[in-house]
């Protein structure tokens, strides 16, 4: 099994004043020639956003964009569907850029500050019509058990929202002395793991709130949960 650790307080920061983004790869004015991607997976972001601010109308194209709001309120509006959409923590957003689009999304609160991951992984398929989706996913549902949000067009999981990639994206909550065995869809994938709360275990490396690790050349691995511990596993193609 190959690891790869990402601490918390080694990611890239960029404070913005009304945005504090933190980046697990190489992003904007960031770069790490060590954190250029994992696998498909090329943007991690953990954002925070001020009350009412937000990023103005800007194009994507060819990429799988999922985002997925921790606490408070996200406001979207893309050429799609000109109208405001509100996403709300424990929902999750895909957006497939494909062959072009533009989009805006903004803090839909006047007072409390938004806090989500932006995630980016490299489609299978370019230039396809752009494509949008948006549901809201039960947190007793990931209780100790694994829960699907996002996987590929062409292999669903039932219930989850879909991508042009041969990839998922789970949550996992595991009770404190809990463990878990993840096993990969492919010998060919990765496993990027992020703490989001709480304190786990993979093998002989220890993970903290935001700490994260990759993990590759393997059929599957065990997490072991050392405090009640909150999870987000993005697996995807190494190559």
């Amino acid at each position: 099994m190959k690891k790869v650790v990402h601490k918390a307080d080694n990611r890239g920061f960029a404070n913005h004043g009304w945005l504090q983004a933190n980046h697990s790869f190489s992003f904007a004015n960031y770069f790490d020639k060590d954190k250029m991607q994992f696998g498909a997976l090329r943007v991690l972001n953990d954002d925070i956003i001020a009350p009412k601010m937000g990023f103005g109308t800007h194009p994507h194209d060819n990429m799988e964009i999922i985002t997925i709001p921790l606490s408070g309120s996200l406001k979207h509006r893309d050429n799609m569907k000109d109208a405001w959409q509100t996403i709300e923590a424990g929902e999750v957003q895909i957006m497939s850029a494909g062959s072009g689009l533009s989009h805006s999304e903004i803090n839909g609160s006047n007072d409390d500050y938004l806090n989500l991951f932006q995630i980016w992984i490299i489609p299978n398929k370019r230039n396809v019509q752009p494509r949008y989706g948006q549901k809201h996913f039960e947190a007793s549902q990931r209780k100790d058990k694994l829960q699907t949000v996002v996987s590929s067009i062409d292999n669903p999981v039932d219930g989850s929202l879909l991508i042009h990639q041969d990839a998922k994206i789970s949550r996992l909550d595991l009770s404190k002395g809990k463990t878990f065995d993840y096993k990969l869809t492919s010998i060919h994938h990765g496993v990027y793991v992020m703490a989001i709360q709480g304190s786990i275990s993979i093998g002989t490396e220890e993970l903290e709130k935001r700490d994260a690790i990759g993990v590759s050349e393997t059929d599957s691995f065990t997490i072991t949960s050392n405090e009640d511990s909150e999870l987000l596993l993005i697996e995807v193609p190494m190559s």
